[in-house]
C-alpha cells in the first residue's frame, strides 16, 4: 500500500537554476518513507526500543524533470518486498496534475544497532507494511563496478553537519559530495548509489573520480581504497567537458562544419570521431 504527501518546492531546496536539486528529491523520498513508518507505528521510537534501524544499501533515481520554485509536488512510496534482512521500496514524485517528475528504486538493510550487523526480519519488523506492485522501470544492478582509470582527489574529513540521527553520514550527503566533482553543465538524469560502509565523525574520505561520456563515477573510500560509497551519475546529453588541470580538457562543437568544395577535411582519430558524433545527437 502506497503512502503520499504533498509539498511545495521551497527556496531552500533549489539550486542555481531555480529548480529542486537531486538531493532535494532524495530528501522528499526519505521523508516520505519516514512519515509512512511513523504513521503505522514503525517510526524512530519503535525502532530504538527494538534496537533496530533501516540503513540504505542502494539507490537508483531517475529524473524526467526538476520542478521549479513554488511548484506543488506529491511524493509517494510503497514497499514491494522483504527478503532476509532486506526491504525493497519504490518512490515517485509527481505534479498535482500527475506528471511523473521522478521515480526511484531503493534497497534497505535492517540493522541491529547493538552489533552493527544485519538482522533477519521478523514479523514485528514488517508489521503494518502492506506490499504494493513493483514499479515498472528499468532496474539497474544494485552493485556498481568501478571503472579503470579513477583519478584520486584531495581527501577530506567528515564533519558534524554530515551526520543524521544514526550518528553516521546520511545517504544524501554522499550524493552532495559526489556531485561536487561533476563537470559544468552536467545535468543528472539518473543517479545510482551503492553504500558499502558506514562513515562516522572524524573519518576521512579519499575520493576518486572517473569522467566518461554521459557518466561520472565517484568513489568515496578509506585511505586503503575500501569504498564507503560509490555514486554513478548519468546525463541525458553530452556537455562540454571541463576536467581538472591534470585531465584532458575538451570542448565539443555542436555540429560538424559543412563540406567545402576542393578542401579535404582533416581526419579524426576514432575516439575524437566518437566524441563529436555523440555530441551532435539531440537530447532524448
Amino acid at each position: 500500500m502506497s503512502y503520499s504527501f504533498k509539498g511545495r518546492v521551497r527556496y531552500s531546496e533549489i539550486g542555481e537554476d531555480g529548480c529542486l536539486t537531486l538531493p532535494g528529491i532524495q530528501n522528499y523520498y526519505q521523508d516520505c518513507c519516514t512519515f509512512q513508518s511513523e504513521n503505522i507505528g514503525q517510526g524512530m521510537e519503535a525502532l530504538e526500543e527494538r534496537q533496530r534501524a533501516w540503513v540504505l544499501s542502494s539507490w537508483q533515481i531517475v529524473v524526467n524533470r526538476y520542478p521549479g520554485l513554488g511548484e506543488t509536488i506529491v511524493a509517494s512510496t510503497a514497499p514491494y518486498g522483504f527478503k532476509g534482512f532486506l526491504g525493497m521500496r519504490n518512490f515517485t514524485l509527481k505534479t498535482e496534475d500527475g506528471e511523473l517528475l521522478s521515480y526511484a528504486n531503493s534497497i534497505w538493510t535492517n540493522i541491529d544497532t547493538e552489533t552493527g550487523l544485519p538482522a533477519r526480519l521478523t514479523d514485528e519488523d514488517i508489521r503494518g507494511y502492506e506490499l504494493d506492485e513493483k514499479l515498472e522501470m528499468d532496474y539497474a544492478p544494485r552493485k556498481i563496478a568501478l571503472p579503470e582509470g579513477m583519478e584520486a582527489q584531495e581527501p577530506f574529513a567528515i564533519q558534524k553537519h554530515h551526520l543524521d540521527t544514526h550518528h553516521h553520514v546520511n545517504n544524501c550527503q554522499y550524493i552532495r559530495m559526489g556531485a561536487d566533482y561533476l563537470p559544468e553543465g552536467f545535468e543528472i538524469r539518473q543517479m545510482r548509489a551503492e553504500y558499502k560502509k558506514q562513515a562516522l565523525l572524524g573519518d576521512v574520505f579519499y575520493p576518486a573520480v572517473k569522467l566518461e561520456m554521459r557518466k561520472v563515477t565517484v568513489a568515496l573510500s578509506t585511505e586503503n581504497g575500501e569504498p564507503y560509497a560509490i555514486v554513478e551519475f548519468m546525463s541525458a546529453c553530452t556537455p562540454s567537458i571541463k576536467m581538472s588541470a591534470s585531465q584532458l580538457s575538451i570542448t565539443l562543437p555542436t555540429a560538424l562544419p559543412a563540406t567545402v568544395p576542393g578542401v579535404t577535411a582533416p581526419s579524426m582519430d576514432p575516439v575524437t570521431e566518437q566524441l563529436v558524433t555523440l555530441n551532435t545527437v539531440s537530447s532524448p
